[in-house]
């Protein structure tokens, strides 16, 4: 799949064209080209290694890429402070630090504060807004370090909520929460969705796909699909995905990129 740069327009949030991220000896990510427009909520999925957190490492610009570029709201990766709010799959957190949750999601809010909010007097009801959709208000006082996976991860995605930037990037975001929270934050990300926010959220279960996203990404390393839940999976795509693939990359190595032709 290959974008031309002519394309660029302002009715996309997210525009890669033919990325690649080395390590060492694996390339990670191979001629990856997609493009998301404003407003759309996205699955990514694909096998562990696939690429996925690479992928959001590099769109949040977190991670050196090889080749290629990546442009969000037509503007580099690397110039975009206050546009995206990134969930990892695991937080850097010195859990042994003791940080409240409401803590946790206040700083969500440094950047956009005043002198008072940065040292943390406030009450801003963003905060209690972004805990109370995700279920967390009630234990704003707790440390983090007592929460259960599902609490923790429950209270990241607040912290995102509460930075109220353009695009979310979620790692996993369902890891450790039950099915109703899950539907509870798909209903949470409608909403921001409807708001004209871009989403996109990394996952490995390919259940109720068409129902909760508009669109899905499916990634191992190159793209393999991209489009609507409801076409995307056909046998050939879900072989490239899961099965055996060795042949594909037969072609590529390290420092050669072919561009996607």
């Amino acid at each position: 799949m290959k974008i031309m740069t002519n394309e660029i327009t302002k009715n996309y949030s997210i525009q890669v064209f033919d990325v690649c991220v080395e390590f060492e000896n694996t390339l990670a990510l191979d001629n990856v080209s997609f493009s998301v427009p404003k407003g759309v909520l996205t699955g990514v999925v694909g096998p562990n290694g696939g690429g996925k957190s690479t992928l959001f490492n590099s769109i949040a610009g977190l991670q050196k890429i090889t080749h290629g570029k990546i442009l969000i709201n037509g503007i580099s990766s690397k110039n975009i402070k206050g546009k995206i709010s990134y969930v990892p799959q695991r937080e850097q957190v010195n859990w042994r630090f003791p940080l409240s949750v409401k803590d946790v999601v206040s700083l969500g809010r440094i950047w956009r504060g005043n002198i008072l909010q940065k040292f943390g007097f406030s009450d801003d009801q963003i905060i209690k807004d972004s805990l109370k959709k995700v279920d967390m208000w009630q234990y704003r006082k707790d440390l983090v370090n007592n929460l259960s996976g599902g609490q923790r991860q429950r209270t990241f995605i607040a912290r995102a909520l509460a930075q109220e930037t353009e695009i979310l990037l979620l790692d996993e975001a369902f890891s450790g929460v039950d099915v109703a929270s899950q539907d509870g934050v798909i209903d949470i990300l409608r909403n921001l969705k409807n708001e004209g926010k871009t989403i996109l959220i990394a996952t490995h279960d390919l259940n109720n796909l068409s129902e909760r996203f508009d669109s899905v990404l499916c990634i191992n390393r190159h793209i393999c699909a991209h489009g609507d839940p409801e076409k995307v999976f056909t046998p050939e795509v879900l072989t490239e995905l899961y099965g055996a693939h060795g042949e594909k990359f037969a072609e590529h190595n390290i420092g050669s990129h072919n561009n996607g032709d």
